[in-house]
């Protein structure tokens, strides 16, 4: 079946804690410090009994030899120390799709699918990172059907690492350029393929990021959506900088020096 019809693959991941984070759309490269710093420090002071990511950890993933650059390797040593003590559950994004085997075990995480129902003590939630639900963008969904064929990427992994760090670079200049548009908004994920979904999982409760707009929605018959809020504190607007927690008090959006 396609990812936006039918019946939904029955993936799900168990966690055993009581106080789970939700972070997405952190996008951190060299060019973010202040966004890296400010997630490192919360990697080493929360509290929190279980991180869940939601894709776009990273601005760009050309391969797991990417490692073996400083900032990736400085940024897989946090996630490594934070997953000696707790629970990390990662799910690949549109920026970090090429995350693979090598990276999952060096920072010793699970491997989310997308889509996938969480279960935990707390109840469950049905986890996406929400590109493939912007079905109205019909441009983008073109070239991430191509560019998630195995052909496509063995052909790109194939190429030297410096060539594959300029074509990142090219893509991520394009891209802001493209965000910069005064007629650029964000595609939001379809509400009635999210709404399909959630029935097909018995899930009331739908945890995704990607559009950039945080928010919490209250739907018919008991339903509701919560939209990660993306990270950055080295842009020129308002920083941006949040996590959403799971606990038994139920669900809040915190900055992440009260995590």
């Amino acid at each position: 079946m396609s990812e936006t019809g039918g019946t939904l693959p029955q993936a799900s991941a168990w966690v055993q804690a009581e106080v789970i984070d939700f972070i997405s759309d952190l996008h951190l490269s060299p060019d973010m410090p202040q966004t890296q710093a400010a997630f490192l420090a919360y990697l080493s002071n929360t509290q929190a009994q279980a991180l869940v990511l939601l894709g776009d950890v990273f601005e760009a993933w050309i391969g797991d030899d990417a490692l073996t650059q400083p900032f990736e390797a400085e940024c897989a040593q946090a996630l490594r120390g934070f997953t000696q003590q707790r629970p990390l559950l990662l799910m690949r994004g549109n920026r970090d799709f090429l995350l693979g085997a090598a990276f999952f075990e060096a920072i010793g995480a699970q491997n989310l699918p997308d889509p996938c129902v969480l279960r935990s003590p707390l109840g469950q939630a049905l986890l996406t990172h929400g590109d493939a639900w912007c079905v109205a963008d019909t441009a983008y969904q073109q070239f991430r059907s191509q560019v998630r064929q195995t052909a496509w990427q063995s052909a790109f992994l194939a190429k030297p690492l410096p060539e594959r760090l300029a074509i990142a670079q090219g893509l991520r200049a394009a891209s802001q350029a493209h965000q910069q548009d005064p007629n650029h908004s964000h595609a939001d994920v379809d509400l009635s393929v999210a709404a399909r979904h959630l029935l097909a999982t018995n899930c009331d409760v739908l945890v995704h990021g990607h559009t950039h707009q945080p928010s919490t929605q209250l739907w018919a018959a008991g339903l509701q959506r919560h939209v990660l809020s993306d990270w950055d504190l080295d842009g020129q607007g308002a920083p941006r900088c949040e996590v959403l927690r799971w606990s038994l008090d139920g669900w809040q959006r915190l900055p992440p020096s009260a995590c």
